[in-house]
C-alpha cells in the first residue's frame, strides 16, 4: 500500500489527486496532506482519508485547524517549510505529490528527492529555481522525479520510446490560452475575469494567468531543460488549441512520438501515483472522430514575448530562474488584485531579468538569444546593490535571488509605467 503524502492538497492539483487516489482503490493511501490557510478544507480532507500528518503555513492557520478538526481527529500538525520537509521525508511516505504554487514548493521537494523518494512534481517553480539542486539530489538519493506537468508526462512517457541519446527534439504542446486567437484583443481592458476563462484546461489561478501570457510555457521549457537534460536547442514550441496532443518527441531516425490524451489533469496524476505500472481509470477517453482535426502552428513571439524569456533563462542558467519566477509571481498577484494591467505582468518580468542578467541599462530583445556574459554585479537606484547573476548557485543564492526579484518586482510596479 503506497504511502502518499498530498502537499498544496486544497489546490486545483491536490483536490484532482484525492480524486485519483480514491478510484485507484484501498492500495493506495493517503498518509499526509498540506495547505497554506485553507484549514477548513484541510480539516475536511484529513477526516476524509484519515491522514496521519496534516501541515500548514504558520502557527495562526495550525491553530484554526486544530479547532476545525472535529473531536476525535487528532494527526500531527506540522508548520511552515521545516514542517513541510518533514512530511515529504516521512519514513510512511512513498510518493510525495509537490502541488505548492510558487517558491514556497522547493525545500519540501529538496527533501523528498533527498530521501529518495518517489516525487511527483507538479510545482514547476522547484525546477525553474533550482533544477540543478533538485536533480542531483534525486540522482544521489535514489528518487524518481515523475513530472506531473501534461506537457512533461507526455514527454517521459513518449521517451520510453528510445534512448536519451537517441532523442533529437522534444516538442512542448501550448493551447494558447484565451487570447491567442484573438489578435485584436486590448489586453490593457482585459480583466482578472476574462484572463482565467482558460479554453481548455481546469486550473488554479496563478497558471491560468501564465497560461494567458504564455509565461506558463516559457517556465515549461525551462521544466524539460532540466526534467531531460535538454539543451535549449533541443527544445521547441508549438500551439495547439485543441490541448490533445500534450508534447512529441522526434528521434535521430526521424520516427515522432506522441502522447494524446483529453485536458484532463487527473490522467498524469494517476500515472505518477501508478507508475511503472498503469490502471484502469475512470476519466473520459479521447474521441478523435469527435475532434474531427487538429491544429498545430508556431507560436507569435512578437505577441507573446514571455516564451522567449524561457528560452534565455536555459542558455543562461544559474540565477536567471529563480529571478524569473519570483518576478512573475509578484506581477501575476498584482494583476490579480488589480494593481496592474494584463499587459503589463511580462514587460515588468522582463524589466527585472534583464537588470539581474544585464545591469539596470541592459535592455535586449526577447528573442531568446543568448545575451552573452553577465555582470558580476550592478548598481541600482540610490546606490542599492542588484543582485549578482550567478552560474552554480547553492540554495543559499537562489532564495536570495528569488527574494530580490520579489522586491525589484514590487519596486517597479509603484513606478507610473506599471500603475494603474
Amino acid at each position: 500500500m503506497p504511502g502518499i503524502a498530498i502537499l498544496g492538497s486544497t489546490g486545483s492539483i491536490g483536490r484532482m489527486t484525492l480524486e485519483a487516489v480514491r478510484a485507484l482503490g484501498p492500495e493506495y493511501r493517503v498518509v499526509a496532506l498540506a495547505a497554506g490557510s485553507r484549514v477548513e478544507a484541510l480539516a475536511t480532507q484529513a477526516v476524509e482519508t484519515g491522514a496521519c500528518a496534516v501541515g500548514v503555513a504558520d502557527e495562526a492557520s495550525a491553530r484554526a485547524l486544530r479547532k476545525a478538526l472535529p473531536e476525535g481527529a487528532s494527526p500531527d500538525v506540522v508548520v511552515g517549510p521545516e514542517g513541510l520537509a518533514a512530511l515529504a521525508s516521512r519514513d510512511d511516505v512513498d510518493v510525495v505529490v509537490s502541488a505548492i504554487v510558487g517558491g514556497a514548493g522547493l525545500p519540501a521537494a529538496l527533501a523528498a528527492a533527498r530521501a529518495g523518494k518517489r516525487l511527483a512534481l507538479a510545482n514547476k517553480e522547484a525546477l525553474v529555481m533550482a533544477g540543478h539542486l533538485l536533480m542531483a539530489e534525486a540522482r544521489a538519493g535514489g528518487a524518481q522525479v515523475i513530472p506531473v506537468d501534461s506537457e512533461h508526462s507526455a514527454v517521459y512517457q513518449a521517451m520510453a520510446g528510445g534512448r536519451r541519446e537517441e532523442v533529437r527534439r522534444v516538442t512542448l504542446t501550448a493551447s494558447g490560452g484565451p487570447f491567442y486567437r484573438r489578435p485584436d484583443a486590448d489586453r490593457d481592458t482585459v480583466t482578472p475575469e476574462q484572463a482565467l476563462e482558460h479554453p481548455t484546461w481546469s486550473m488554479g489561478r496563478k497558471i491560468t494567468i501564465d497560461s494567458a501570457t504564455l509565461m506558463n510555457k516559457a517556465l515549461e521549457v525551462i521544466e524539460a531543460h532540466y526534467l531531460f537534460d535538454l539543451s535549449a536547442d533541443e527544445i521547441s514550441v508549438l500551439i495547439h488549441p485543441e490541448s490533445t496532443v500534450h508534447a512529441l518527441v522526434e528521434f535521430v531516425d526521424g520516427s515522432v512520438l506522441a502522447q494524446l490524451g483529453p485536458p484532463d489533469m487527473r490522467m498524469p496524476i494517476q500515472y505518477a501515483l501508478t507508475y511503472p505500472d498503469r490502471q484502469p481509470a475512470p476519466w473520459p477517453r479521447l474521441d478523435l472522430a469527435a475532434l474531427g482535426a487538429l491544429h498545430f502552428e508556431q507560436p507569435d513571439v512578437r505577441r507573446f514575448p514571455a516564451l522567449g524569456l524561457g528560452f534565455e533563462v536555459v542558455r543562461r542558467g544559474g540565477t536567471a530562474g529563480a529571478v524569473l519566477s519570483g518576478a512573475d509571481e509578484v506581477a501575476v498577484e498584482a494583476f490579480l488584485d488589480g494593481r496592474i494591467r494584463f499587459s503589463d505582468i511580462v514587460p515588468v518580468v522582463e524589466r527585472v531579468l534583464r537588470t539581474h542578467l544585464d545591469g539596470p541599462e541592459g535592455v535586449q530583445p526577447s528573442d531568446g538569444t543568448d545575451a552573452g556574459p553577465a555582470p558580476k554585479g550592478s548598481r541600482l537606484r540610490k546606490g542599492v546593490q542588484a543582485s549578482a547573476w550567478s552560474a552554480e548557485p547553492d540554495l543559499a543564492t537562489i532564495l536570495a535571488a528569488d527574494a530580490w526579484a520579489r522586491e525589484e518586482t514590487t519596486t517597479c510596479l509603484t513606478r507610473s509605467t506599471f500603475s494603474k
